[in-house]
C-alpha cells in the first residue's frame, strides 16, 4: 500500500473523535467510564443500561429503565431519575441532573460531587457533606441499596461529622 494511500486512513485516525477502545470495537460500560477519570463505580446503582459520552466536552447522560431509590442503612435517601446527566472530568462531576437526596424533609438535587483525596464530596449547591470513598467501591442496588437479600451487609455509611456551605 502506497503513503498516499495511508495518509488518508491516518489522518481520519488522528482526527477521529472516537477512542482507541471504540475503534477496536470495545465498548466500556458506564461504571468503567467512571472509573476512568477517577471515581468509584458506586456513585451510580445497579442497572445502568447505557450511556452517552462526549469526550470532548465531558458532557454525559445514563440511562437506567426506571427511576431509582434507596435508602443507605437509614442516613440518607437517595433517588435517582431514569436519566442522569452532567458533565465529568478528572475527579470533578458537575451540572447533575437526576439525582436527588432527602435531607430532614426536604429532597435537594445533588449538583456536583467532587473526589478530593480519599473523600468525595457531594453539593447541594448551598452546602456540602464529604464521605470516605471506600463507602462507594460497591453499587447499591434499586430499591435495597447496599443492604439487599444477598447476605451481605455493610456498615453504616461514614461520613465526615461537619456539613459545610459552600
Amino acid at each position: 500500500m502506497s503513503i498516499s494511500a495511508v495518509l488518508p486512513i491516518l489522518l481520519l485516525l488522528l482526527l477521529s473523535p472516537l477512542s482507541p477502545k471504540a475503534i477496536s470495537g470495545e465498548v466500556q460500560t458506564a461504571y468503567e467510564i467512571l472509573a476512568g477519570y477517577n471515581f468509584p463505580i458506586g456513585i451510580l446503582p445497579k442497572g445502568v443500561t447505557g450511556y452517552e459520552l462526549d469526550e470532548n466536552t465531558g458532557k454525559f447522560n445514563a440511562y437506567l429503565n426506571d427511576s431509582c431509590s434507596f435508602s443507605l442503612e437509614g442516613s440518607y435517601q437517595l433517588k435517582y431519575k431514569s436519566t442522569i446527566s452532567g458533565v465529568i472530568s478528572d475527579n470533578k462531576l458537575r451540572e447533575l441532573s437526576g439525582v436527588s437526596v432527602k435531607i430532614l424533609f426536604l429532597w435537594l438535587n445533588i449538583v456536583e460531587v467532587v473526589r478530593d483525596g480519599d473523600e468525595l464530596q457531594f453539593s447541594v449547591g448551598i452546602a456540602s457533606a464529604n464521605f470516605a470513598i471506600d463507602n462507594f467501591y460497591v453499587c447499591p442496588q434499586c430499591g435495597c441499596g447496599l443492604n439487599c437479600d444477598n447476605g451481605s451487609k455493610v456498615s453504616k455509611l461514614r461520613t465526615n461529622p461537619l456539613v459545610s456551605s459552600v
